[in-house]
């Protein structure tokens, strides 16, 4: 099965307007109330539909592998780099990044490779196995966007946790390169997590076009989170594609009511009431996903790298300064301020901009940053956060950029 995406950095700033994680909340009141039929019909099962699947399954054979290279005697943090070594090192498993499916922990093994989620599974599972303290974590990132088809998907971010003292914790990631918004993680549960694997295992059937497939899986992540509201964007999205209409507007109302800040759900709204032609109701939507859009930073953060790709130099520096203005303790908008000045031939600015960007990071210092070495012990000042990692998917069409 062909799962390759196509990363277009223009189609994904215009997605923008459609949404970005950020501390506000979206100024429109939807008016909704659930419906209890509709809700029942979504939510129809009353047991986990793959109660028989454990993401978090290892076999004897992995764990023959991690008794062979860990010995009784090593310490916690002398465990945690051999279980690096084991996941990433070259002589053992060696396991590369693949952001287009989610893996269970034994998958992954076989595979050498999957996205975060799936890598965390399997380093979980094999944390747990030594016994060492290890969670799931989600992570606020800066969006990433994948064209998968005629879906526009918002990838999010998970990475494992753990205590090794009072003070002492440590951090294992999987991916090639993140940036994080405010530097910012906050520990799910097991049954977060798992509801996310079952929602990205309906994203990737709803990719592939199998949409009676998909609606399986994302009933059953919402009947294992019911508060997920990830998941009840998607299976609007699902239900759009089906044809139910209804359904779908409940969905996406009941995504945003549950997280304001979900903008996807907002834009999939827009988009329903302009094709069933309620044109009043989506240009009211439209309009709060544009002042949102307008108070977002990373929204003209991607803008200016757009017009910075382009060679439009100088309306990037206005993008990347409206973006600092919003939020100034992001050290990627001065760095990116710092190359658009340096193509602008403006050295000293760029210079000033970079040492602005570097004195913000040095307050970090403590504060997990992704790394090649993929793991970091971090202490109790560790700034904590909510987030939501997995994917999030948008209607076809709704990339107009408004701004």
């Amino acid at each position: 099965m062909n799962r390759a995406s196509q990363r277009i950095r223009g189609i994904a700033v215009a997605a923008l307007s459609a949404a970005l994680m950020s501390c506000f909340g979206i100024d429109i009141d939807t008016q909704f109330a659930q419906d209890e039929n509709i809700h029942a019909a979504i939510i129809e099962q009353n047991a986990d539909r793959y109660a028989e699947v454990d993401p978090l399954y290892i076999s004897n054979e992995v764990k023959q592998l991690v008794d062979s290279y860990i010995h009784p005697r090593d310490g916690d943090e002398a465990r945690i780099d051999k279980l690096q070594d084991i996941l990433y090192g070259e002589d053992f498993l060696h396991i590369q990044y693949s952001s287009e499916q989610t893996h269970t922990a034994m998958e992954a093994y076989y595979a050498r490779e999957g996205n975060c989620l799936g890598v965390m599974n399997l380093y979980i599972a094999m944390a747990r196995y030594l016994g060492l303290d290890a969670d799931f974590q989600t992570v606020d990132v800066q969006p990433s966007w994948d064209l998968r088809g005629d879906l526009l998907v918002l990838s999010q971010h998970i990475n494992a946790s753990g205590k090794i003292s009072s003070r002492r914790t440590y951090v294992v990631d999987f991916t090639p390169e993140i940036s994080l918004q405010q530097l910012t993680s906050s520990v799910v549960s097991d049954g977060i997590a798992r509801s996310l694997y079952f929602n990205n295992l309906g994203v990737e059937e709803l990719i592939e076009g199998n949409l009676e497939d998909a609606l399986v899986y994302f009933k059953n992540a919402l009947f294992l989170n019911e508060d997920s509201s990830i998941a009840w964007n998607n299976i609007g999205s699902n239900y759009n594609r089906l044809g139910k209409e209804e359904f779908a507007e409940y969905a996406y109302r009941m995504a945003f009511s549950i997280d304001s800040n979900n903008a996807t759900a907002i834009n999939n709204l827009a988009k329903h009431y302009r094709r069933s032609g309620a044109l009043g109701l989506a240009q009211e939507y439209e309009r709060a996903i544009e002042r949102f859009n307008n108070r977002n930073p990373y929204f003209h953060f991607a803008q200016g790298s757009v017009e910075f790709d382009a060679g439009n130099f100088d309306e990037a520096r206005k993008s990347f300064r409206k973006a600092v203005r919003l939020k100034e303790e992001e050290p990627d908008f001065y760095y990116a301020l710092a190359g658009a000045y340096l193509r602008l031939g403006n050295e000293p600015e760029a210079q000033r901009w970079a040492d602005t960007a570097g004195r913000i990071l040095s307050l970090y210092d403590n504060i997990y940053q992704p790394s090649n070495n993929k793991v970091k012990i971090i202490d109790s000042s560790t700034i904590l956060r909510d987030s939501s990692p997995s994917f999030s998917v948008f209607a076809p069409g709704a990339r107009k950029n408004r701004n």
